[in-house]
């Protein structure tokens, strides 16, 4: 990965957002170029935790460097400093970028994996989602969640329900099956399986709209 530039201190930063919201143009071109420079090692340090996922590094980093041009586009000086924002904007657009193309791709959920971390765990769309910064409160509420999400697979769903949910997205021990692998198992058609497998997500996403 190509070397880039230093991040820029507080004050430069700050000043380089206050020309980019000044009335010379000129001048807020150049400024927006510079903060786009500096702080591009930001998001190829966000790229790295997708960097298993079935995506061209190259078309990561441009579509990090979208979300942080947003970033910048948008930023409000009063909000301290611009890292901690532009790296949701950047998260949020590659989120955005890789949930669209599985959209198109095969059947998605939020339980869809997406890749895998370096200890090669599977990394799922509930995984990532909103975890941005991983503090230690951000842990415990996904933590939570997990928890939640089992609780409502046994209360909510029903046998048969729960079952192919845990095929669909190796939430057991087995791999992961493709419908129509499912639909093999349970002699119905894949297309059923699909409808199953969707009632059962509206199940558990009512579930946690009305835990809210």
């Amino acid at each position: 990965m190509k070397t880039f530039q230093k991040p820029l201190t507080a004050g430069e930063e700050a000043e380089y957002l206050r020309q980019l919201k000044g009335t010379d143009k000129e001048a807020a071109a150049r400024a927006k170029d510079i903060l786009v420079e500096r702080n591009l090692r930001l998001v190829a340090h966000i790229v790295k935790k997708y960097q298993n996922v079935d995506e061209d590094m190259e078309d990561l980093l441009s579509i990090g460097c979208v979300g942080l041009i947003k970033a910048i586009d948008s930023f409000d000086l009063e909000k301290g400093r611009l890292a901690t924002y532009a790296c949701r904007c950047i998260d949020n657009e590659l989120l955005m970028m890789l949930r669209a193309k599985k959209k198109y791709s095969k059947e998605v959920s939020m339980f869809e994996p997406i890749g895998q971390d370096k200890e090669g765990n599977e990394i799922r769309l509930v995984d990532i989602i909103e975890q941005q910064h991983f503090d230690v409160v951000e842990q415990m509420e996904y933590r939570s969640n997990v928890r939640k999400m089992k609780q409502y697979m046994e209360s909510s769903l029903t046998k048969r329900e729960k079952e192919i949910l845990e095929l669909r997205y190796g939430l057991g021990k087995s791999r992961e099956l493709t419908q129509s692998e499912v639909g093999e198992m349970y002699g119905i058609s894949r297309s059923y399986v699909s409808r199953i497998e969707k009632k059962a997500l509206q199940k558990l996403k009512k579930c946690f709209d009305n835990d809210k």
